[in-house]
């Protein structure tokens, strides 16, 4: 498919002038099938895969019509979870760039409530949060969508999977009956029809083709025993070696089965479901985005909405049901030009899901044998950072600069040995390298960060 310029588009000249100096100048197939649709004010349900450019699709959309004079919410994005909307909500404010002075607030769980509310009587053009902390303000009315121009689903059919249904429906219940409403997801389940008939005005329809290139990412499946499933994924790991992989499971109890096992073998490994509190799970994704651990194990449901990468490695611990969810999965792997690798273990009774893949894919799946891989290498899986977690955060007025600066000054540790720094309300974590993890840790515990002494805890 030919690309088309954003220069094509009946966009503002300050929006042109902003993609230009983000370096987005050729449309991916998604912006160039659903923008125009979306600048005619119509109602899109659209079908693409995390990485496919949607969230600038979407953010381009609902900023043209937006009246920066006027500080109440005019466009809502509703995602399934908190890193989602972090994400959404930070690509947002750099596509608003130029605009004039256009807040963006985000409202999701986790967080408390009242500095939520002070927030919302300064007043802000877009929110971006999750469907139960929305429908929270709304119902003590610190929320109101009267001047509401653009509903934005994002991830749809993963709220759906979350039991959001009737939260969205609520939301919706108190947005005008004028407004544009921009439905986007990687699957196209029953519950999105349902929305879509119940709360769209006749939506038009864009899929870009979910299907990977063969040469982007390469699948190999494994027929196993299901009782060695814990130690194919192990063996797979040993051979593969992979500095970053998500192994994918289908209950909260795998993924802690896997994750014990994994880690009684030397493997870094952390699990990431459902049932983790905000504090662990952002901790977990902290880890595992600063390269401080080599293997996330989760399901489906708690995946959604990462956007981590450079991932080496997808497993897939056991087949998905839903053949577009297997796509999706291992979509993870290979972005962004980089070769992928995905992995599946295949038990006997899972020979259907396999079938469903290969029509899906419309090509023979390439099955290899397990007990042909060579394994030379036992020791343990490390990643190449350590995370050091400091007992204080934002509360604190913690920022990034304050704690390069206590690592790297009076020639102390290079700034090309520190890695991520992830500030949160009360605690804040840094990687740095393996190498100089003791080094880092005693500097910041014998030191002082911003005169101010903390403990710190390597994890």
């Amino acid at each position: 498919m030919t690309t088309a310029a954003f220069s094509t588009l009946p966009l503002s000249a300050v929006t042109l002038a902003n993609l230009d100096t983000l370096g987005y100048r050729e449309m991916t197939p998604i912006q160039a099938q659903s923008l125009p649709l979306i600048l005619k004010g119509h109602d899109l349900i659209a079908q693409a895969k995390t990485g496919s450019g949607k969230t600038a699709t979407f953010g381009i959309g609902l900023l043209e019509p937006l009246n920066p004079r006027f500080f109440g919410c005019q466009a809502l994005v509703l995602c399934p979870t908190r890193e989602l909307a972090d994400q959404v909500a930070k690509e947002i404010r750099r596509l608003a760039r130029g605009h004039g002075n256009i807040k963006v607030l985000t409202l999701c769980g986790g967080v408390p409530f009242g500095p939520q509310v002070g927030s919302l009587e300064h007043g802000a053009h877009i929110i971006v949060g999750t469907p139960g902390r929305v429908q929270e303000h709304l119902r003590k009315g610190t929320l109101v969508l009267d001047g509401l121009n653009t509903l934005v689903l994002d991830e749809a059919d993963r709220m759906l999977d979350m039991g959001f249904y009737d939260s969205i429906a609520e939301i919706i219940g108190q947005t005008p009956a004028k407004r544009q409403t921009l439905l986007f997801s990687a699957t196209y389940p029953a519950g999105i029809e349902q929305l879509a008939k119940t709360f769209m005005r006749n939506p038009q329809q864009v899929k870009v083709e979910a299907l990977h290139d063969d040469n982007q990412i390469e699948q190999r499946f494994y027929e196993i025993d299901p009782r060695q499933r814990m130690d194919a994924v192990l063996r797979l790991l040993q051979q593969v070696r992979p500095q970053s992989c998500v192994a994918f499971c289908h209950t909260r109890q795998q993924c802690q089965e896997l994750e014990a096992h994994l880690q009684s073998h030397g493997v870094s490994a952390q699990s990431l479901h459902g049932d983790l509190e905000q504090r662990e799970r952002d901790q977990v994704l902290a880890l595992f985005a600063n390269q401080s651990c080599s293997v996330l194990v989760a399901t489906d449901v708690a995946a959604r909405g990462l956007d981590i990468a450079g991932l080496e490695a997808v497993i897939n611990v056991e087949l998905s049901r839903d053949p577009e969810v297997h796509i999706h999965r291992i979509g993870r792997s290979g972005r962004a030009g980089e070769k992928g690798l995905a992995l599946s273990l295949v038990a006997p009774a899972e020979a259907n899901r396999a079938q469903a893949i290969e029509d899906l894919q419309k090509a023979p799946l390439n099955w290899q044998r397990l007990d042909e891989l060579v394994v030379k290498n036992k020791e343990p899986l490390l990643p190449p950072m350590v995370t050091l977690c400091i007992n204080g955060g934002r509360k604190e007025k913690l920022r990034p600069a304050d704690i390069l600066g206590a690592l790297t000054g009076e020639a102390g540790i290079p700034g090309s040995q520190v890695g991520k720094i992830a500030i949160f309300d009360f605690q804040a974590f840094v990687a740095v390298e393996r190498g100089i993890a003791k080094q880092a840790l005693k500097r910041l515990s014998d030191g002082k960060i911003k005169g101010r002494s903390y403990k710190v805890r390597t994890l």
